[in-house]
């Protein structure tokens, strides 16, 4: 009997691995993010804007409010690897979303295996967010005859569990 293979097209990868810091209306933060970004990306980080208006904290849209660094491919598994063995290896299954994509925070970057206090950064967290992607969604993105992906090609939280538990290791709670 014939071993059945398994479509290539339904196999999940990390699209990309976003770090962000938000400060608000900081001005000082805002240098504190960038450095911050800079440090354990090796990346330049790009500004985040805001896109509605907090009376309560006198942010309105377009004020710069942190900043964030996307990574793909090969440097994001490298990151993600690092980021996850800093957290022991375990994740809560309430961070994923129903699209299998997940979010970890850190309160201080002091976390990070590897890192030293820096005085110019001061004390700062972060937050990483992992999205997941399959072969095939081109289709919503590309400029002619753009169509939606089905629902049954998107990638569920148990296949994203199952991924992460696979090729990192990670114990998910």
């Amino acid at each position: 009997m014939a071993a059945v293979k398994e479509n290539m097209m339904t196999k999940p990868f990390i699209e990309k691995v976003t770090v962000n810091v938000c400060v608000g209306n900081d001005k000082p933060g805002m240098l504190k993010a960038e450095k911050l970004l800079k440090k354990i990306t090796e990346k330049d980080p790009v500004k985040s804007c805001a896109k509605k208006r907090l009376a309560t904290w006198q942010i309105r849209p377009g004020l710069p409010i942190g900043y964030k660094v996307t990574l793909r491919n090969e440097e994001a598994n490298k990151f993600l690897q690092w980021v996850l063995d800093s957290k022991g290896k375990k994740i809560n299954s309430s961070s994923f979303d129903e699209f299998g994509n997940f979010s970890v925070g850190f309160h201080e970057y002091l976390d990070l295996n590897g890192i030293k206090y820096d005085a110019d950064i001061g004390i700062m967290g972060f937050e990483v967010m992992v999205t997941f992607s399959k072969p095939g969604y081109r289709i919503k993105k590309r400029v002619l005859n753009t169509k939606r992906v089905p629902l049954r090609h998107k990638v569920k939280k148990v296949e994203a569990i199952d991924f992460v538990k696979n090729n990192f290791k990670v114990e998910v709670l």
